[in-house]
């Protein structure tokens, strides 16, 4: 694809950036088969071949408008284009991108702005969030169908081990999961003791960054990652063998530390160091001897739904199957696995009804087969699904804690 930037994004590195993945597409059309929201609205508007013209002709200085911005808004940034694109265009990073400029360039409603600015405030808040949680969950029954149905349910963790071990991997706590589903950690920590190995969380360690980062607030979102990496240094210098990630929404953003951070002078040889340690849960276990693991009862078929950020950000499509199945566990035929339950971080907010759309898809394909239960491997879909599920949905690390 031809380019011709303005210099207003010509000269600045999110701009060459931006040009450079640009001129990868070659206009195929393939990535529109796999898009979610272009299954659903038919408008090449909505697809990602669409959407990366807009964002072509906003980088050179085209005319842009709030209908502009609308199918930027509608874009889940799952990248199942990224998988299916024969050319690797970076679809991700280019959204990512072009977002953050057009925020610049446009301003929001203040309805819009005042939303988005609630979310990166509360959601990267842990403790804030946790508060109203809890205040959510005390008055639950008497809420809102809608809202009712958006609060979990209060869930307890069970105890970490207290042994320890040779060893030792990093685990992030996160803003959201500590609350909503503390019990995951804890399994984690659980099923890792078994063989022979300590998760440790740092407890300075908090948001990954991808709140802020995803909803344009760039800046404030590399700062999160900044502190994680202070957090998460002394133990990565004390030997610290990986960072294992329990919510792989968390795990696409820090692996990209290392590129969101290379041009900082003080953090770009730690970021890098931090995005070679990190790796999900899955294939993290998959390494590993799991004879200690195996199900000694089959429990029913069991649904596995891939979060986007697992199969098409961190590319571990398959990983977590492999790893349930040498465990014992019978998984429940499923369809249309590439595409998204229509969580996809803050999107069910903010598109709810595009998101409510693709969540009635999703259900419907992880229960042609009658699972009795659903397992993932992300805290955002894990909510969302159970929102409107009648099946039980938990993290699949909670069928290898037993």
């Amino acid at each position: 694809m031809q380019t011709n930037l303005v210099q207003q994004f010509a000269n600045t590195s999110e701009g060459q950036e931006a040009e450079e993945i640009l001129r990868a597409c070659v206009h195929c059309g393939f990535c529109t088969a796999t898009c979610p929201t272009y299954q659903e609205l038919n408008d090449e508007r909505d697809g990602p071949r669409g959407r990366i013209y807009l964002m072509k002709m906003f980088l050179e200085g085209g005319e842009v408008t709030e209908k502009t911005r609308e199918h930027l808004d509608r874009c889940l940034t799952c990248r199942s284009c990224e998988t299916t694109c024969p050319s690797g265009v970076q679809y991700g990073r280019l959204v990512d991108i072009s977002r953050g400029l057009l925020e610049e360039e446009l301003p929001r409603k203040p309805k819009e702005k005042w939303l988005r600015w609630a979310l990166t405030r509360v959601l990267p808040n842990r403790r804030l969030f946790g508060l109203l949680l809890r205040a959510g969950q005390a008055f639950r029954p008497m809420l809102p169908e809608k809202l009712r149905t958006k609060v979990p349910p209060r869930r307890q963790a069970s105890p970490w081990p207290a042994s320890s071990h040779n060893r030792i991997v990093l685990g992030l706590a996160g803003c959201v999961q500590p609350s909503a589903a503390p019990n995951t950690n804890a399994a984690t920590a659980r099923v890792l003791d078994k063989l022979g190995i300590t998760l440790v969380e740092a407890p300075q360690a908090g948001c990954c960054g991808a709140v802020n980062y995803h909803l344009s607030e760039h800046e404030r979102g590399l700062e999160q990652m900044r502190r994680n990496i202070d957090a998460w240094w002394p133990a990565i210098e004390a030997g610290a063998e990986a960072i294992v990630m329990t919510a792989s929404g968390c795990g696409a953003m820090v692996q990209d530390y290392g590129h969101l951070l290379r041009e900082d002078p003080v953090y770009a040889n730690k970021a890098r160091r931090v995005s070679e340690l990190c790796t999900d849960l899955g294939a993290f276990l998959l390494k590993e001897d799991l004879e200690p693991l195996k199900a000694s009862a089959q429990a029913g078929k069991v649904a596995f739904h891939c979060p986007c950020t697992l199969q098409h950000a961190m590319k571990q499509n398959g990983v977590v199957e492999q790893v349930l199945t040498r465990a014992g566990i019978d998984l429940a035929a499923t369809k249309d696995k590439h595409l998204c339950c229509g969580s996809a971080g803050t999107y069910s907010i903010t598109q709810p009804e595009m998101s409510q759309k693709l969540l009635s898809n999703k259900l419907e394909a992880l229960t042609i087969d009658d699972p009795v239960r659903i397992v993932t491997a992300n805290i955002g879909c894990q909510l969302h699904l159970e929102s409107r599920s009648d099946v039980p949905v938990q993290h699949w690390i909670e069928l290898l804690d037993r």
